[in-house]
């Protein structure tokens, strides 16, 4: 009886979350909408998918806009699938300490956004939360995060944006913010370039599910734009030059590596069969690689590549 309340508990959890999401996306897209200044939209793809040999099914909506004055390329998208594990799945699942698997049942949810801008002053922001539910274990774990990618580096912008979440994260528990900012750091990491690919923020894995870990899920969503907005409308008014936008562009470069290279989230919607535009939806639109480009030393260029290459503590 108490595996069935432990299993009944999970899937209400995962219910009130599919719930949570769906609303959260509707209010992220308004938000969004009274900041862009040219009037443009998002688009609505509402999805459904079905494998046919009961390895998967799902559904989800992708919410685009493209060619803003502010917002050069955003994406507010959500998923909701369920399926059974294959091989590789349960072996990665495994290797990272959730035992499971090939055949197993599981279903997955996520509310995930990227918001790429026309100026080179305002950061790329990127955002998550998910959920993942091994349906015969009756466990859940949840996962998410916030962290921003600056072209050029505001202190103000960087120590506000860090003071912010440290203090959604105190609000839950004391430990959550050094613990999920040095995540991020570790996580959002190019090996090959030795730098990050951004200032960081939070980012959190296998957080077991219970209502206190769904409330601080729901929390950090619901706090986004809060931390974001502010430093969008700090800077979206500021004159740039054609070096500043190259410069952005090299910086994207970047972000696209690490997305085809090191993002699992990618990597699980690729090996899962999902469906490539909705996976490479949080792509930059333009970007440029420089071979052997470094930027001028004193340059502030250059500033933001040395806290990439060492992270500071900002709040």
């Amino acid at each position: 009886a108490g595996v069935r309340a432990t299993a009944d508990a999970t899937v209400e959890l995962a219910t009130d979350f599919t719930k949570f999401i769906e609303e959260a996306q509707d209010s992220i897209v308004a938000s969004m909408e009274s900041l862009e200044l040219s009037g443009k939209k998002f688009g609505d793809l509402p999805w459904t998918r079905d494998s046919g040999d009961g390895e998967s099914k799902g559904y989800g909506r992708t919410r685009v806009l493209e060619d803003g004055s502010v917002f050069e390329k955003a994406a507010v998208s959500i998923t909701v699938i369920e399926g059974t594990l294959s091989p590789e799945r349960a072996k990665a699942m495994s290797a990272r300490g959730r035992p499971a698997g090939p055949g197993e049942g599981y279903s997955a949810a996520a509310l995930s956004l990227v918001f790429h801008t026309t100026s080179p002053h305002v950061p790329t922001f990127r955002a998550d939360v998910r959920m993942f539910q091994l349906k015969n274990q009756g466990t859940a774990w949840f996962g998410g995060g916030a962290d921003l990618t600056p072209n050029y580096l505001d202190e103000q912008d960087a120590t506000q944006f860090h003071q912010f979440w440290k203090g959604v994260c105190d609000d839950h528990d004391k430990e959550f913010y050094p613990d999920f900012k040095k995540q991020c750091d570790d996580y959002f990491y190019l090996p090959a370039r030795g730098e990050r690919r951004g200032i960081g923020g939070i980012f959190f894995d296998d957080l077991e599910g219970s209502p206190e870990v769904l409330r601080f899920v729901k929390d950090v969503a619901n706090k986004w734009m809060p931390s974001y907005s502010p430093i969008v409308l700090r800077h979206r008014d500021k004159e740039y030059t054609n070096e500043q936008k190259e410069w952005q562009m090299i910086r994207r470069g970047r972000y696209a590596e690490f997305n085809m290279l090191w993002d699992r989230g990618v990597r699980f919607g690729l090996l899962s069969g999902g469906d490539i535009e909705r996976i490479m939806v949080s792509a930059p639109p333009m970007v440029k690689w420089v071979f052997n480009y470094t930027p001028k030393e004193g340059s502030e260029e250059a500033k933001i590549m040395e806290v990439l290459k060492n992270p500071r503590e900002w709040a």
